[in-house]
């Protein structure tokens, strides 16, 4: 049993205790959580990052585009700083450390659920701080969501071959894509670009 399977089980019995709260399914990635909100009716989807086959921002693209409407809470291992601001201009709805309370994600759960957005105060604080000082943020944070994905994607060591396969794009355009981040980030190869996602936390 991964752990993955043996977080959820206990999420699963955790927020069973909660009355107003009910647990349609569950899924192990990203074209199992897909199958699952075509066959269910699911106001909140709570999503690792870290997820078996694919990366979570892939997974998130392709859940938002299928429910618009639907609130995504990610619980994620990764420091807020690393993550969470990409992942809310990319959609979700609320980003928690796994280090959390676990009272603090039935909140979340209820607040995403009336439509809104659940923002811890590290959280807030990120965004605050991206606002004021968009000019000496780091330049990661300058790129484009797609640019951001197309980024990671390279700096993991995938051909663009791969990228646009997986993210259902012409050769051509990851390309593009590589070529303006590489200018935003004033890098020059995919050992800089690993380097630089290495140093900066983005990927392990």
């Amino acid at each position: 049993m991964d752990d993955h399977a043996i977080v959820r089980s206990g999420l699963k019995q955790f927020l069973s205790e909660h009355v107003d709260l009910r647990v349609v399914g569950e899924a192990g990635n990203g074209r199992e959580a897909i199958d699952l909100i075509r066959a269910q009716e699911v106001d909140v989807l709570i999503m690792d990052l870290a997820m078996p086959g694919q990366s979570g921002l892939d997974a998130l693209a392709m859940l938002k585009a299928k429910a618009p409407d639907m609130g995504i809470l990610i619980l994620s291992g990764y420091p807020e700083e690393h993550y969470a601001i990409n992942m809310i201009r990319q959609g979700a709805s609320g980003y928690l450390n796994k280090e959390c309370d676990p009272k603090e994600i039935v909140e979340a759960i209820r607040t995403i659920s009336l439509g809104r957005r659940y923002l811890t105060p590290a959280v807030a604080d990120l965004l605050a701080q991206q606002l004021n000082r968009k000019d000496d943020a780091p330049p990661h944070e300058q790129l484009s969501e797609r640019e951001f994905q197309v980024f990671l994607k390279l700096a993991r060591g995938e051909t663009a071959g791969e990228i646009a396969k997986s993210l259902s794009l012409s050769v051509k355009t990851v390309s593009t894509y590589r070529t303006r981040l590489m200018e935003k980030l004033g890098l020059s190869s995919n050992s800089d670009l690993t380097y630089y996602a290495l140093k900066n936390k983005l990927i392990d």
